[in-house]
């Protein structure tokens, strides 16, 4: 079936045009547009300001975020076939996509590794595969150590939590992994996930490695919700 499926047109996944591209362009044309964002965690700004409130008030671990889209129709439909339908081969067209967000392409050329936010074993048994990982693999860094952080407990789904259950459910819930921390310390790492909700996951993630003795973390997701 993979074959068959390399050898025959494909479609794209947005406005079904056939034979295309998974992810056509005049689909990248008409809903990948850049907007402000702030630096840090991604949020959209309403304004040119650098950086929202919220990270100004509780900088977070992140020394910057991007962002290649605002999680929403008709994202959310391709993301959700994604992340847990088996949809493995939308990996590159959509690293491609956040390769073309600016300063993506630099960031994964600066860094010295870049890191996947680890799927729960629940999650990973279910789907058999991390998401994030198959970013990770799929944007062209110089080094991936899928196995930089460990989570030591499985967290339920946080779908359905507010900002601050998550904020409190995510709280130790990555620990660096003593094998990796030599490909870590005093490095520049960029930490790769699917969609960035509150944040809280990320932050979790970035506070984990700078433990392990990171210099510096910054992050890349496909997709940011909006806070509320």
């Amino acid at each position: 079936m993979a074959l068959l499926a390399r050898l025959l047109p494909s479609q794209c996944h947005i406005c079904r045009a056939w034979p295309a591209p998974p992810i056509c362009a005049g689909c990248l044309a008409c809903f990948v547009r850049p907007e402000p964002r702030c630096l840090t965690c991604a949020a959209p700004l309403a304004s040119s300001a650098a950086q929202c409130g919220e990270c100004l008030l509780r900088p977070p671990p992140m020394s910057r975020t991007f962002a290649a889209l605002s999680y929403g129709w008709p994202w959310d439909g391709l993301l959700v076939q994604f992340k847990f339908h088996q949809q493995t081969g939308l990996a590159a067209p959509l690293a491609a996509m956040l390769l073309q967000t600016p300063g993506v392409a630099q960031a994964v050329a600066e860094a010295d590794a870049a890191v996947p936010v680890p799927a729960s074993r629940q999650r990973l048994a279910a789907r058999g595969y991390n998401p994030a990982l198959l970013l990770a693999r799929t944007l062209g860094a110089r080094r991936v150590v899928a196995d930089a952080l460990l989570r030591p407990h499985d967290a339920l789904p946080q779908r359905s939590l507010s900002r601050a259950q998550r904020l409190r459910r995510v709280q130790n819930a990555f620990v660096p992994n003593p094998a990796r921390r030599p490909a870590l310390q005093g490095r520049h790492v960029l930490l790769i996930d699917d969609v960035m909700t509150t944040g809280a996951t990320l932050r979790a993630a970035a506070e984990a490695l700078l433990r392990a003795g990171a210099r510096q973390v910054s992050a890349a997701v496909l997709a940011r919700t909006p806070p509320l």
